[in-house]
């Protein structure tokens, strides 16, 4: 919960900053008749670059936590653990041990889910506010960033199971993965293709409680 605000704190203001930005190096602002999605779904991929940079280490903290792995009794405890871990396998694990492990994959669940998100969140507020004939409510604003949330949600929860697995580093029995797609074949032949939708349900659940708040 700690990585939270820092993480939505770095995203919307990397987006917000981003939009404008990006609208004026494309040769057209958001009132133009140029397809803002473009704009949408770049101002999004750099806000979630920026909010992974906190949201990575955090998630490598709770994976761990959540597994019960070895010193993983508190958070401090969990955190040394995970710094000492120079293993070559993380993103400058010479100084950030583990923490960094799994960036990768990260981003590419958040930019294919910030990709899918902010595109529709966007044309359902457009939508709506053409079938009503005046700007969207906070409310409805807030419904628009649920639904558009919980199908990002859905669509990437493959991508959300390998991330996880490759943040733990190693399988039940031990052993490291070498890899997302290493991540994959072992999944699917020891599990099953029916594990890459691994808690699927409580991922769209959370998720559209999640954008119905921070919209």
């Amino acid at each position: 919960a700690a990585g939270i605000a820092p993480c939505a704190a770095l995203f919307f203001g990397t987006y917000e900053t981003m939009k404008p930005i990006i609208a004026e190096l494309r040769g057209a602002n958001e009132d133009s008749s140029s397809n803002p999605a473009v704009t949408h779904m770049t101002a999004a991929s750099i806000g979630e670059a920026a909010a992974c940079l906190v949201r990575g280490p955090t998630e490598v903290v709770k994976s761990k936590m959540q597994t019960n792995a070895v010193g993983s009794s508190t958070v401090s405890s969990t955190l040394k653990m995970v710094l000492s871990e120079k293993d070559g396998r993380g993103f400058g694990s010479g100084v950030f041990g583990g923490l960094y492990r799994g960036y990768g994959i990260t981003l590419m669940r958040e930019v294919p889910f910030a990709f899918i998100q902010f595109p529709m969140y966007e044309r359902f507020k457009i939508e709506w506010e053409k079938m009503q004939g005046h700007d969207t409510s906070p409310l409805q604003a807030a419904t628009c960033g649920s639904f558009a949330g919980g199908i990002a949600g859905a669509v990437t929860t493959p991508l959300d199971v390998i991330k996880t697995r490759l943040m733990l580093g190693s399988d039940k029995a031990g052993v490291p993965y070498k890899g997302a797609r290493d991540v994959v074949e072992r999944l699917v032949n020891e599990e099953g293709s029916s594990v890459l939708l691994k808690g699927l349900q409580p991922r769209v659940v959370w998720i559209s409680i999640g954008g119905f708040v921070f919209f």
